[in-house]
């Protein structure tokens, strides 16, 4: 790979940040954002965003919404819908 240029550096950033890219091309990368401020800090950011989603993650999933709850709002659905096509 030929030292790279920021769309190819945005381009492989997220297999980069999750270390799926061979060595070399890891390398190259690093080379390339440690030279170049936009890319410093576009990478910055995005560690910083990624950093702010993990800790907001749920530790437990909300539970499973009831068939009866379903079925019950998707009937209101369609007789709102119903009425506003009356004329």
């Amino acid at each position: 790979m030929k030292e790279p240029d920021c769309k190819t550096m945005f381009e492989l950033l997220s297999q980069y940040l999750d270390r799926e890219l061979p060595a070399a091309t890891c390398d190259e990368l690093e080379r390339h954002i440690q030279n170049c401020a936009p890319c410093v800090e576009f990478v910055n950011s995005l560690r910083q965003s990624i950093r702010l989603c993990r800790q907001f993650e749920t530790a437990e999933q909300p539970p499973e919404i009831p068939d009866s709850v379903k079925k019950s709002l998707s009937a209101a659905y369609r007789q709102m819908l119903d009425s506003r096509n009356r004329p």
